[in-house]
């Protein structure tokens, strides 16, 4: 009953505030992984890994720290994730988060978001990190490096980052986490004799095998292990890509000499295999028993067994009220979500509205306040320009007096002589005139008897040419 009222709040907690979850890209300014550095023993990070395009996640969920990953923007893919054993997952729900700050740092999203609902407000989105659609229809699956099924709660939903993965098909992704939970739960807790001094590191190699063209399929996956506590040991082992079964021990140095050059995993005494030999023989004697697929016989075994069949009933009877408690909390949650929908378009449509009257208020008033600037500001111009204009005109009127009195006062004197005798010869010139009118009417009479002698002369001359043209000479003889 415990497990079902937690599997139920368990899921509700998922479906209905997906956005505690967190994934802080630590700033280079901070010290290893800042607050995730207590999953490191020691809390100090592997060395090695310094290349440019490797960037720091401290993963988080509800304001805590759940694990920390070195993530590749050249491979998309984590190099690594460091996390502790919680506990055995109870269920599991899919919940997939992409990291907003490693494709635009400069964006205002400091958390983990889902991918649907970023929207456009990223810049170049998947540049730097893998997406959903790179994994759809690809034939590979996101296999995580901390796998899920170690984790429990808020631990477990952590875990499902795009951050946090890796393409692997899904034989190998089922492999992968099957093994690594059976050696984590059979074979490393119970050796280490504090279960919270247990440092894990889950990676990946990459290799040239890209998803497509984008997203680099790893070569192999390996996980160390450390228990930083007396009598403590530390662990490598590697599974092939092309080998689901396979899963290799060696020590952490020779898994090391697999990584790039230079890279040391464990600072301190976690890095010396030789601790406590009688310790790590038996952790290999386990891995070995989980390798060949016999059972690691533990106190827990018993009481394991004697439970199984309970819980294996109890699951089945639970099974159709948990799927109908599932359906009622899906149909919940989407009416939820169907009513703040609803009530962010009516508060949209309201400001939008409210906003359009500030605006065209604001421009009105704006548009008012510039005409009466322009009006105030007219006004001592056109004052100006009318003092001005009278200045001129009176200008104008003064040299229109002076040029007058100019021209009065400059008239010639022999001119107003000439006006003043004007009369005197013009009685004088009277005989004159008489006489040369005289002359010219004697001129004309004289010219008009010209005149008609000439015409008769002419005539007469014709005649006599006609009557020599027409009469016969014979009968002048005659």
């Amino acid at each position: 009953e415990w497990t079902m009222k937690t599997s139920i709040v368990f899921l509700l907690c998922i479906s209905v505030f997906p956005g505690f979850s967190q994934g802080r890209v630590v700033r280079e300014d901070e010290a290893g992984f800042a607050e995730c550095n207590v999953f490191f023993p020691g809390q100090v990070p592997p060395e090695g890994f310094t290349e440019p395009f490797h960037v720091k996640i401290c993963q988080q969920y509800n304001k805590e720290p759940r694990f920390a990953t070195l993530y590749s923007t050249k491979d998309k893919i984590p190099l690594y994730s460091a996390f502790k054993f919680t506990k055995p997952a109870q269920s599991e729900e899919e919940n997939w988060l992409v990291e907003p700050q490693i494709d635009d740092p400069e964006n205002d999203l400091h958390e983990m978001v889902h991918e649907a609902d970023i929207g456009g407000t990223v810049a170049n989105l998947g540049e730097n990190q893998a997406l959903t659609s790179d994994y759809v229809g690809s034939g590979y699956e996101r296999g995580l490096l901390n796998p899920s099924v170690l984790n429990e709660e808020d631990f477990q939903v952590a875990t499902y980052t795009l951050t946090n993965a890796v393409p692997l098909s899904s034989a190998l992704s089922k492999s992968w986490h099957r093994d690594i939970g059976k050696v984590v739960e059979q074979a490393l807790i119970p050796h280490c004799s504090k279960m919270d001094h247990l440092y894990l590191l889950a990676g990946a190699i990459p290799s040239s095998v890209r998803v497509k063209g984008k997203v680099s399929v790893p070569e192999s996956l390996w996980l160390a292990a450390c228990c930083d506590a007396p009598e403590g040991w530390s662990l490598g082992l590697v599974k092939k890509i092309n080998d689901e079964n396979s899963l290799a021990d060696l020590t952490v140095r020779e898994l090391e000499k697999q990584l790039l050059p230079g890279v040391h995993l464990f600072k301190g005494s976690c890095g010396e295999d030789k601790r406590s030999q009688e310790k790590r023989e038996a952790v290999l004697q386990a891995v070995s028993q989980i390798r060949s697929g016999e059972q690691v016989e533990t106190s827990d075994n018993q009481e394991t067994k004697d439970s199984g069949w309970v819980r294996r009933v109890a699951g089945i009877i639970a099974t159709p009220f948990i799927k109908l408690l599932e359906l009622l909390i899906y149909i919940f949650v989407e009416l939820v979500k169907f009513v703040f929908y609803f009530l962010w378009l009516v508060v949209k449509r309201v400001v939008g509205t409210v906003l359009d009257g500030i605006c065209s208020l604001w421009n009105g008033m704006v548009s008012y306040l510039k005409a009466v600037s322009m009006v105030l500001i007219s006004i001592p111009y056109d004052v100006g320009r009318v003092i001005i204009n009278i200045f001129l005109g009176f200008l104008q009127i003064v040299r229109d007096v002076l040029s007058l009195t100019y021209r009065i006062l400059s008239i010639p004197v022999g001119f107003i002589l000439h006006l003043a005798a004007f009369p005197y010869h013009s009685i004088c010139a009277i005989p004159s005139v008489l006489k040369d009118m005289a002359t010219g009417i004697g001129g004309t009479f004289s010219l008009v008897i010209d005149a008609t002698a000439a015409v008769l002369h002419g005539f007469y001359y014709l005649a006599g040419h006609i009557v020599k043209r027409f009469v016969p000479k014979g009968s002048s003889d005659d």
